[in-house]
């Protein structure tokens, strides 16, 4: 008999109710030799849980199961309990502990366990159990005719002062157990109170994705987080030291990897997202908010790699750091340059980027040069670039030095000062701030309102550029501009031609997203070999900031956000930038890098040679939940649900949420699955949003935003974050994520089908003519190979996904949970396994050992056709691999006289540009392919060994009846020779 959690039976999956049936409140039971079932749909995942543990204690101890919920009185809780209430009572010199402790040590005791927890509402419902028990004891008097009274003790809540074992244990539980913790121990604790170090490697191993696991591995977890001496002198991981792993450090939704710089960081800047500020120096608003060294010394501090510094004369010929024609005011720019070069690399080794706003006389520029020079000296990046180079440096060769950005005066200038266009935003703003002041204040109105209509009025949807106004340059000044000179943007066309690496053009954001709509291919080719500057539109006068992933999915490096301005996009920004280690840089995809690829910014469907991704995510509880800032029309009481969002392509943005559970911020659970399919995984980000159901409207309790690259799969716990980005102390939620391939799971598909029959309705990647016959003639050769390849590596993830089925497994399952999940079901009348693994072989095989009942013979065959499937990609892949790069590379020959060669064909004009982009179309895909063949062997490798490894966890292999298991000490990936040994014997 088995109890299966999920819609994970034929029955489930055939029935016309699969989708509108929640996958946390189906469950089936399985009987008889024949394997039949009886599935159940429960009306809440809370009343789920209870009836498959209730279910399962029956099955593990039958007429014993109550006797066994009875001894637990005897568990290693309660002795642990006991022993913390006796170290308090020796503490306070109470010999004898019924005399109790007192109240205020008691709720010490439960928030030391529960750091979350309110003393509050511990100190009254102490209060509440005391009045209670008291009401139950009263006193009896006898009233003169032969009858007993009951008499209440009238005694003041507030007079409590001490509380007694009892009392502590029974409010302990109320506050410090969490059910859906619970239910997961015993799932994987075969029933019992407790993990021991067997069970607790199994979890790892299964759930959390860890590898190199051993019962070492476990113990040492056991001894870091068990509470009761006892449990730790025998290995057993109690609910509280469960617990306490589980909100631990290790189990963050972060993957510690990314804590510290992971990423290649030898390629040309261009290759790079770059953290980048706007009008660092404000605090507040655009317009008459306060300036602030402050704000540089925040940005640095928060790995910010790119800052801006306007320049205007200031008195006494010292210039000064501000918005032009504003009422913000003004900051020294010695202050400002020195806090830069205190700050510069506190936070991050990588180049920091120093856009100068240069709109000072010739006399105060010198000033400015001497301030820079005297100032950040040494660190300011001088060297000329070479003429041959078509990229820039490396951040990793920039490291320690500050590049300016700013204007340069051309070579024409004979080493003299000289004319040159003022900065594209400096010009705009400036020339908005003009019109709005001369304008003066509408009566009634404030001066914000009179700027935004003075902005309004003169700000066209698709700005042109603001007239170039001219200004002397400093000769000294311009020779401290190298690697990043500001020129003026005229279209793709021009760029391509003349731009030079080191030259940086500045887009307005209008223009930005006009450009990434209309264009959004060639803004993604101009920012492979540029840097592209984003500011914000001059309107956001009250420094709102806009979607940097609009900007980011052109390949838009720098986009300038207004640190200042809390809200989804600086979320957005600060957790992108948490990928690598907070240095301020990120590798932008590889489909944006290479020199011939085709990425479109706008596309809503595959990106071409990407592999989608399933995300599945389930919100299991919340803990901690803050009451919502400035709410008070509810008092103290919550009624959260969670929105789970998913930014990036437009393909990918999606939300979905969960219901709204009432009145419970402590712990409420909400126990919802939902599924995301991701085109694009390395430019996706996750968000969880909490947020309060109040009949006044939606408000925000916390939030927290990951890359989707940065996600440690299993049960995780998500640190919630307030509106400024602080964390809120001990607010999380619980989840549990997993991440397969498209194959790996989502909306049921027609079961039972062989991979020959599969193949009619597969849908292969076309490639595209160019309408030139030599290199259409290159291209056609490989056509046979990719549908190879897509054969090869979906019959494989197919087969995987029959297998993963049978085994009564959830779509997010892995093979090792899949091979662990069977363990419990292939036991023959005398306790012996009907199935064994043979480990001899680089591919384990599956064998009978005796008589097997029809669904164990379909899982046999299923898991053969699957050894088969793994068998061809590994035996094949290689070759076709080699094919299909050596066909691209004989393509990429035609590239650089590509368009002559469409000339002789008769394209002209829009024809030879759509060549070009199928060019570019079929080189990703080759690429693209081959890249998804290679990773196709990858996974083999890594199912091969979990399959080896749960064989041996879960006692199903030849070699482990009666023998010890040794883990083997490979990493995930790499072919694993897990040995046992038991007389010398290895597997």
């Amino acid at each position: 008999m088995e109890v299966r959690t999920g819609r994970n039976t034929d029955t489930f999956r055939t029935s016309g109710v699969y989708e509108q049936i929640s996958e946390d409140c189906a469950f089936s039971i399985i009987y008889g030799d024949v394997y039949e079932n009886l599935d159940l749909v429960a009306n809440s995942p809370e009343v789920a849980n209870i009836w498959v543990t209730g279910l399962r204690y029956l099955m593990q101890y039958g007429k014993h199961a109550l006797d066994m919920l009875a001894s637990s009185q005897d568990s290693l809780r309660l002795g642990w309990l006991e022993q913390l209430f006796s170290s308090a009572a020796d503490l306070e010199g109470q010999e004898d502990e019924d005399g109790g402790i007192r109240l205020r040590s008691a709720v010490k005791l439960i928030q030391s366990v529960n750091p979350g927890v309110s003393g509050g509402k511990v100190e009254h419902r102490f209060k509440e159990l005391k009045r209670v028990r008291e009401r139950v004891s009263g006193l009896t008097l006898d009233n003169g005719s032969g009858v007993k009274d009951h008499v209440e003790t009238k005694r003041p809540l507030g007079r409590i002062e001490r509380v007694t074992k009892s009392e502590f244990i029974e409010v302990f539980h109320d506050f410090c157990t969490r059910p859906e913790i619970y239910f997961l121990l015993v799932q994987f604790s075969s029933n019992k109170e407790f993990l021991d170090s067997k069970d607790l490697m199994r979890f790892l191993e299964a759930e959390q994705g860890m590898t190199q696991v051993s019962e070492e591995t476990s113990l040492k977890l056991i001894q870091s987080h068990e509470p009761s001496e006892e449990g730790r002198q025998q290995g057993y991981l109690s609910l509280d030291g469960f617990t306490s792993y589980l909100t631990s450090a290790e189990c963050n939704l972060l993957d510690g990897e990314h804590g510290a710089v992971c990423q290649d960081m030898s390629q040309p800047l261009s290759h790079y997202y770059i953290n980048s500020s706007h009008n660092t120096y404000l605090i507040e608003d655009q317009f008459k908010g306060p300036s602030d060294i402050s704000g540089y010394i925040r940005a640095l501090k928060m790995g910010c790699r790119c800052v801006e510094v306007d320049v205007w004369d200031g008195p006494d010929e010292e210039p000064v750091v501000c918005t032009g024609h504003t009422l913000s005011p003004p900051l020294s720019l010695r202050c400002v340059l020195e806090a830069i070069g205190r700050f510069a690399f506190v936070a991050s080794d990588y180049p920091l980027i120093v856009c100068v706003e240069n709109h000072c006389s010739l006399q105060q520029q010198k000033t400015v040069w001497k301030h820079l020079m005297g100032i950040l000296g040494d660190k300011l990046y001088t060297n000329p670039p070479d003429e041959g180079d078509s990229y820039l440096p490396s951040p990793h060769v920039l490291r320690h030095r500050i590049l300016l950005k700013g204007k340069k005066l051309g070579p024409s200038s004979d080493g003299e000062d000289g004319e040159v266009s003022e900065e594209d935003e400096g010009a705009e703003m400036c020339q908005r701030m003009k019109a709005a002041n001369s304008g003066g204040a509408t009566p009634g109105g404030s001066e914000k309102e009179t700027l935004q209509k003075s902005i309004t009025q003169s700000h066209p949807p698709h700005p042109p550029h603001p007239p170039s106004k001219q200004f002397q340059l400093l000769k000294e000044l311009s020779d401290l501009v190298t690697l990043c000179r500001s020129v003026a943007f005229t279209d793709f066309p021009t760029s391509s031609k003349i731009q030079k690496p080191w030259e940086l053009c500045s887009f307005h954001e209008s223009l930005a997203v006009r450009l990434a709509g209309e264009s959004p291919g060639d803004f993604v080719n101009h920012n492979k070999h540029f840097l592209s500057r984003v500011y914000p539109n001059p309107m956001r006068i009250d420094s709102s900031n806009m979607n940097p992933q609009d900007l980011w999915k052109c390949g838009c490096q720098i986009v300038s956000m207004n640190f200042q301005t809390a809200g989804l996009m600086m979320d957005l920004n600060t957790a992108w930038f948490r990928q690598n280690g907070n240095c301020g840089y990120v590798l932008r995809p590889a489909i944006m890098r290479q020199e011939v690829s085709y990425f479109s910014a706008d596309t809503r469907e595959t990106v071409p040679g990407v592999s989608p991704q399933l995300l599945h995510v389930k919100v299991i509880s919340g803990q901690n939940l803050p009451k919502p800032r400035g709410s008070g029309a509810k008092g103290d009481v919550v009624d959260p649900y969670v929105y789970v969002e998913i930014h990036g392509i437009p393909a990918d943005c999606t939300e979905r949420r969960t219901r709204t559970v009432t009145q419970d911020g402590d712990n409420p659970i909400f126990d919802e699955s939902f599924e995301f399919e991701i085109n694009l995984p390395e430019l996706a980000m996750v968000r969880f949003v909490v947020l309060d159901d109040d009949f006044i409207g939606d408000e925000f309790i916390g939030q927290y935003t990951i890359p989707l690259e940065c996600l440690q799969p299993g049960y995780r716990h998500v640190p919630l974050q307030c509106l400024t980005g602080e964390e809120l102390p001990h607010a999380k939620l619980f989840v549990h994520v997993a991440l397969t391939n498209r194959r790996g799971g989502g909306k049921p598909h027609k079961r039972g089908l062989s991979v020959r029959k599969a193949r009619k309705g597969r849908n292969y990647t076309a490639l595209r003519d160019l309408g030139v016959r030599a290199v259409d003639e290159v291209f056609k050769t490989v056509a046979p190979l990719l549908r190879e390849a897509t054969d090869l590596r979906e019959n494989m993830q197919n087969s995987v996904a029959v297998f993963r089925e049978l085994c009564g497994v959830s779509a997010v399952a892995n093979l090792m949970q899949c091979v662990l999940a069977l363990s419990s079901r292939v036991s023959g009348p005398d306790e012996m396994p009907l199935l064994l693994f043979d480990l001899r072989d680089q591919y384990p095989t599956l064998e009978p050992q005796g008589p097997l009942p029809d669904v164990l013979r379909r899982v046999v065959s299923t898991y053969e056709m699957m050894v088969q499937a793994s068998r061809a990609v590994m035996d094949l892949s290689d070759g076709i691999y080699d094919r299909i790069l050596h066909i691209q590379t004989t393509a990429m020959e035609f590239h650089e006289k590509l368009q002559s060669l469409a000339a002789k064909e008769g394209l002209k004009g829009r024809k030879v540009s759509r060549a070009l982009e199928s060019f570019s179309w079929n080189i990703t895909i080759l690429k693209g392919q081959a890249d998804l063949l290679k990773r196709a062997k990858a996974e083999v490798q890594e199912n091969t060994k979990q399959v080896h490894d749960a064989a041996l966890t879960g006692n199903l292999s030849k070699e482990s009846q009666g023998m010890t298991r040794v883990r083997s000490q490979t990493r995930r990936g790499q072919d694993d020779k897990a040995t046992t040994s038991a007389g010398g014997a290895s597997a």
